[in-house]
């Protein structure tokens, strides 16, 4: 009898133990089958790219990684400002959806229980880790602990490798804005220098440094084929100030950065539409008030391609890491610009508007299996779109209440509609500017949220007939003003803006 009960409990046990073998086996393919994600976010990338058409850009690692998938040249950020932008694209929901327009305000203050886009993976089991900027942090702002398995590691926006470039002691003040350090008197604090061509190798700047990491954490990545992963990097330059080793300044001739050839704001523009680009001014040697001199301009236009040209340089270490771990054939990659920055067009620097220089992003998709090669698109694409994507690519469950649309079905084929329009934002004073974009089309509408529609100033450009933006045609064009208006009416009333609350 004893030996009876022994062999059945022995029998017993072997099924357990080969139950349990079969379920991590089955649990096991499973996390294999899903998708790993590496998400490369570029802090003022605008499409001054190889890949999109520029011809002076020395940019060949991003052009090698749209030559793997799907190239969107009709992408549009949701709001013309960092911490906007990102919310967007991380939350799913609009800046008018959150009432959140600025840059000091967390998402949270407005929708607490928000599953962002990498809590989503996180949930599903995914280990999501983040490098660099993603979240905005700065201005009072801060990154968002819910959203990844391990700390966020932090990069410097500002920073500078020469003394000469900083303040004589203590920080900048654009150092102590970025660093939560300004407590409302940063405007008292010394400007630091507007760019740098320091002969220094890549690692001495911050995106060097997240390249390097990012290297680790994709072949620690690579060791662990059954924990798929979302990580996120985010690269800061060619965000101000344009600091860079003198090897990428060295890259150009400054002689062939054409300068703008429309220095104005458009004929007929409301008065507040444009920038003063105050970000710009923050730093020497930028006059406060004014015009800038020709060869200043021209500085900064090969400052800006500079800083580009050396974040590319660090992506293509991160890519070349990637593809060496063998995590290409499993991994959806996609690199996005948060927004778009004007060079001297229209007179403007910086973002902080509703125009096509500071809206338009460039946007990259790779997805193994679905995306083809080299391709591109027109379809109309907007940064809220991109997180339920990610999710139907992935088989992860994204939340309801999403602003964004999947675009997955132009990935499979490129030629096929977008959205019929995109919406984005900018606030000036108590005002909004509700923008809708169509292919041909861009109707500005500024009001104040809630405000009746017949007290807004009205904008309207024809890309077709006017790319470069010279006259408001709102006036001229009464009909496409009506039916614009009639498509803006259909969304929802912005919310006014909500303030971080005062510590």
């Amino acid at each position: 009898m004893q030996s009876a009960v022994l062999t059945s409990s022995y029998n017993t046990d072997a099924l357990m133990r080969t139950l349990l073998a079969l379920f991590l086996l089955t649990a096991a393919a499973r996390a294999a089958d899903k998708p790993n994600v590496l998400f490369i976010c570029v802090d003022d990338l605008k499409p001054n790219i190889g890949c999109y058409g520029d011809q002076l850009a020395k940019t060949p690692n991003i052009d090698r990684l749209a030559a793997r998938g799907l190239r969107f040249d009709h992408a549009y950020c949701n709001e013309a400002i960092c911490a906007a932008s990102r919310n967007s694209l991380l939350t799913g929901l609009r800046p008018q959806t959150l009432g959140i327009y600025d840059l000091g305000t967390n998402f949270r203050v407005a929708v607490p229980d928000a599953v962002t886009l990498p809590q989503a993976f996180k949930n599903a089991g995914y280990r999501t880790e983040s490098l660099g900027k993603i979240f905005h942090f700065g201005h009072g702002n801060h990154e968002d602990a819910a959203s990844w398995s391990v700390p966020n590691v932090r990069s410097d926006i500002v920073y500078y490798a020469l003394k000469e470039s900083r303040a004589p002691e203590g920080l900048t003040r654009e150092e102590a804005r970025f660093k939560n350090q300004a407590s409302g008197r940063a405007y008292h604090l010394p400007r630091g220098a507007v760019a740098e061509d320091a002969d220094l190798p890549d690692d001495a700047y911050p995106d060097g440094l997240m390249a390097e990491e990012a290297v680790r954490r994709l072949q620690a990545a690579a060791q662990h084929p059954n924990q798929p992963f979302f990580i996120a990097l985010g690269f800061v330059k060619p965000h101000l100030p344009f600091t860079a080793p003198k090897k990428y300044w060295d890259l150009y001739d400054p002689s062939q950065f054409k300068l703008a050839d429309f220095r104005q704001p458009p004929a007929g523009a409301p008065p507040y539409a444009p920038t003063d680009w105050g970000e710009l001014r923050q730093y020497k040697p930028i006059p406060v008030k004014g015009d800038l001199p020709d060869e200043l301009q021209r500085h900064l236009i090969h400052g800006y391609y500079a800083a580009a040209s050396y974040m590319d340089a660090q992506l293509g270490r991160v890519l070349d890491a990637f593809d060496a771990a063998g995590l290409a054939k499993n991994t959806v990659v996609v690199l996005w610009g948060d927004h778009g920055w004007h060079l001297g067009d229209h007179g403007m620097w910086s973002k902080h508007t509703n125009y096509e220089q500071a809206a338009h992003i460039p946007l990259i998709v790779v997805a193994p299996g679905m995306t083809h090669e080299g391709s591109s698109t027109n379809s109309l694409v907007e940064s809220v779109d991109i997180y339920p994507t990610f999710c139907e690519l992935a088989g992860v469950s994204a939340p309801a209440n999403l602003d964004g649309s999947s675009f997955t079905k132009i990935l499979k084929q490129p030629e096929a509609a977008g959205r019929p329009f995109i919406t984005h934002v900018y606030p000036r004073g108590k005002r909004l500017g509700r923008a809708i974009r169509t292919e041909r089309y861009r109707l500005v509408e500024w009001k104040e949220p809630g405000a009746p529609a017949s007290t807004a100033d009205l904008e309207l450009y024809d890309y077709q007939d006017d790319p470069g933006e010279t006259k408001n045609l709102a006036a001229d064009k009464p009909a496409v003003v009506a039916k614009l208006r009639a498509m803006l009416a259909e969304q929802p009333e912005a919310k006014p803006q909500i303030k971080r609350p005062e510590k």
